[in-house]
């Protein structure tokens, strides 16, 4: 059989296998076409991003923290969405109001711009985050927020958090995306404190956002790589989900 096999091989016309050669040589690899998971991992870092890296929490509130908001301080004043928000808004998105509300601008303006500038940017001495992170994390920083934004604003009513999803679909991926690890009723894990329909109600566009990329330095997978829609029907039914344990 092996002999066969060799032969068989050998007898396939030399034109074609040279021409066969040199589609393999031009073809580009598939890790520098595959962005999508980039993108995603840039989400995580958006979120939590020295939970996402292993580095040690800063302690200092981050200089570009308005003193008009006196109820954040800390480490969570260094997180990306702290200042622009789950949408990516800023002070006209979610973040309008709230004990997050800082009037610091939101990213929309950046989507599509290179990475170098946004790259810059992190690493310039107002947001100072040079040295804090590897190559790499800048980079998918960088392409989430040129490459993976979505306006949340087409998907949740900012005014009543309504969510525009199927929520009969979105059933139908919870219990086979989801349910293992929240549970049928979205109560689980035992040590998450809310219930994943309490969350939803009460931020959808973090949960949006979550659903989309994961959670960091958890299992929860992301959803990027399918339409954005999945995750918005997932949203709709996750919303009439017990709201307490």
């Amino acid at each position: 059989m092996r002999s066969k096999l060799f032969t068989n091989f050998i007898a396939i016309p030399l034109g074609a296998a040279i021409l066969t050669a040199g589609l393999m040589a031009t073809a580009s690899p598939a890790s520098s076409e595959e962005m999508v998971s980039s993108i995603a991992r840039g989400g995580l870092l958006y979120d939590k991003w020295f939970k996402v890296i292993g580095a040690q929490k800063p302690q200092e509130t981050h200089k570009l923290w308005p003193a008009s908001n006196t109820k954040k301080a800390g480490n969570v004043t260094w997180r990306c969405k702290s200042c622009h928000g789950w949408d990516l808004k800023g002070k006209d998105g979610a973040y309008s109001k709230g004990s997050y509300k800082t009037g610091i601008v939101g990213l929309e303006a950046m989507a599509n711009v290179e990475n170098a500038k946004i790259i810059a940017i992190m690493k310039d001495s107002k947001h100072g985050y040079a040295g804090m992170m590897a190559e790499q994390d800048f980079t998918d920083l960088a392409n989430f927020v040129s490459k993976g934004q979505v306006d949340m604003s087409k998907y949740i009513d900012y005014a009543s958090k309504t969510i525009k999803g199927d929520a009969a679909k979105g059933e139908a991926y919870y219990n086979t995306i989801c349910a293992k690890c929240h549970g049928a009723d979205g109560t689980l894990p035992k040590d998450m404190e809310e219930t994943v329909g309490e969350l939803i109600n009460g931020n959808p566009w973090e949960i949006l956002h979550k659903t989309l990329n994961g959670q960091p330095s958890e299992t929860m997978p992301a959803l990027r790589a399918f339409d954005t829609q999945v995750s918005v029907d997932i949203l709709a039914y996750g919303k009439s989900l017990p709201t307490h344990k």
